[in-house]
Parts: structure tokens; sequence; C-alpha cells
């Protein structure tokens, strides 16, 4: 790993036993045969260099979450490695896991459910303060309002519920709640989906400032490329489990190869609610044929070597990586 790589990931596996539960319900019977597995991370790799912002973006069911959750070690992977400050964190009980955990924080997409109704803003962030022992406990109110207004917040607003807030205030309350823990790594997983256009540009605002502020690193989460685009230089595409397009820093988005990274961008700027809910599947990986390349069945440029060989994620040019044997120049006829 380089002396600048902050993390390396390494074919990283994950799957969920899939009965009808999905994976946070996993249903327990005398008879494990009769669970399937469904795969959500199929060996993903990739490295994070020190302050820089990485976009990952997909169809909800792609692993994006999945990623998220494994590199942050909230869900342990099957198989891998994640490697943080050049310490293997997969290979590390549950008890000298523990001081590592607050140097990788998630921002998740749902504000409104993120935050305890029956807490004041001053009684989370005293938490976190207080369970990491980052500020002596004199000095815990001092912090709350420096925390506060790092995300635009007055620091009257300590002392009021999540209830008295709007959802791009609430999702700042959720940002200062994870900078409390002081992390190297900030994880933004659809952070921005659920507000409005506008609010969503403050808070794209809000987390460059913040990497150019506090040297934060991190992994900006979404299914839509555009938005991506505007915060994060290097972007990965996932489809079923796997990253199938490696954008450098420099690449336009219309110059990318892979057939379903172009399919997103087509698809895009024509979202409407009711186009979005038939992208936005829950379960996509159900549907995938089995072996060969997963986006086959979709592909206008498939051909018979797609149904029987998974394409490897391999350089066209300058970092710029495609998984795709048609864009590889693998096509036989």
């Amino acid at each position: 790993m380089s002396s600048d790589a902050l993390l390396e990931v390494d074919d990283l596996r994950k799957s969920y036993r899939d009965r009808g539960g999905g994976p946070r319900r996993v249903r327990r019977t005398l008879d494990p045969s009769e669970h399937s597995r469904r795969p959500a991370l199929v060996d993903v790799s990739l490295r994070l260099e020190r302050g820089e912002i990485l976009g990952v973006v997909g169809e909800s069911g792609s692993g994006k979450s999945t990623l998220a959750r494994c590199v942050s070690l909230l869900e342990r992977p099957d198989s891998g490695r994640v490697v943080f400050d050049g310490i293997d964190l997969t290979s590390l009980g549950t008890r000298a896991l523990r001081p590592h955990r607050r140097r990788v924080q998630i921002v998740f997409q749902d504000p409104y459910a993120s935050l305890n109704p029956r807490l004041t803003i001053r009684s989370m962030l005293a938490e976190v303060l207080h369970v990491h022992r980052l500020v002596p406990r004199d000095g815990i109110g001092t912090r709350i309002d420096e925390l506060l207004a790092l995300v635009g917040l007055p620091a009257a607003a300590a002392d009021r519920y999540p209830s008295d807030f709007s959802g791009g205030q609430r999702q700042r309350v959720c940002i200062a709640r994870a900078l409390a823990a002081e992390p190297d790594i900030l994880i933004a997983d659809e952070a921005v989906s659920a507000l409005d256009v506008s609010i969503q540009a403050q808070v794209l605002n809000l987390l460059m400032r913040l990497r150019d502020e506090l040297g934060l690193t991190m992994i900006f989460i979404s299914h839509d490329l555009h938005v991506v685009r505007r915060i994060a230089p290097r972007i990965a595409v996932m489809f079923g489990g796997r990253i199938v397009e490696l954008l450098p820093p420099g690449v336009p988005l219309e110059d990318a190869r892979h057939p379903y990274t172009r399919a997103l961008l087509a698809a895009a700027p024509r979202l409407d609610a009711s186009r979005l809910e038939e992208l936005e599947v829950t379960d996509m990986s159900a549907a995938l044929p089995a072996g060969g390349c997963p986006f086959r069945d979709r592909c206008p440029h498939a051909f018979e070597l797609c149904a029987s060989e998974d394409p490897p994620l391999l350089p066209i040019a300058g970092g710029h990586l495609a998984a795709c044997h048609y864009v590889n120049g693998a096509v036989t006829e």
C-alpha cells in the first residue's frame, strides 16, 4: 500500500442467506440447506488516498451500502481484507477493533430515522464525546458549539429536538454527530438523496468544505451519477455487487465505457417519480443471471462470451477501468 493510501479493500465478498427475510432479517430453520445465498459483494477491491473523495454509484441493490457497512466493519465480510492505515481490520477481534471504529463514520440516507427523537442535539453529541473520551468533561459544551458551527448551525440548536428541524438541518446534525468522533474517513451513504435539490447543493458544499478544512477522506455513495461527479473526482460504478467501471479524475461522464454506466447516464435526465421507483429495485441481485456477466440480459452489446465468463476489471487508459468483454476488445465476431 502506498504511503498516501489510507484505505485498501481487497477482494471483499459478502452474501446473505435469503428466504424472504432479506439481508437484515435472516430466518433460522433446522435445515440450513433450505436457504440460498444472495451475493451482495463479489470480489470488490479499491484504494482510497488520504484527503480523497471517492464516489460510488449504482442502483439500489447494487451493493453500495453493503460496501459501506463492510468497510466500516458494521458488518464483517465473508472474505477479503479491509486495511485501514496499515492495519487489517478484518483480522481483529471485537475488543481489538473497538478503538478503530470511531475513525470510520457513516452518515445515512434518512435523517429522520437517524436521530433519536427523545434526545436533544446536545445529548446526542455529548454522548459521542463522552464514549470516545475525546475532550475533558468540562470542555464538552465548547466542543458541541464548535461542531454545530462546523456544519452551519447556531449554538442555540444544541438544546432543541430533531422534530424542530427541517430535513436538511437534521442531516447537518447527523454530520456533526459523525464529526464528533473525529473520524479519518466519512462515508456519506445516500446522504443527500432524501433532500430537495436546493438543500442537496448546500449539503454537498458543506461536505466539500469539511474535506478542505478538516482534511477528511470521504466515500460518497449515491444512485445519481451527476451528483456524485459534482463532489467526487474519481467514481466507482457498481452493479450486482461488483465494481464494473472506475472513472479516474479528469474523465468526463460522457466518456464512460461500460454499457451499464452509459445506461445510468441515459436514464438520469428523464427520471421522474415513477421512473425512479422502477429503477430503484430492492432485490436487484435476485434477478441477475447465474454465471457470466451479471449485466448481460440488459446489455445491447452482449455476445456469447458474456454468458460464460464474468469479465474482470481491466484498464482502458490512464486509470480508467471497465469490467466488460465488449469494451475490452474480446468480441470474436
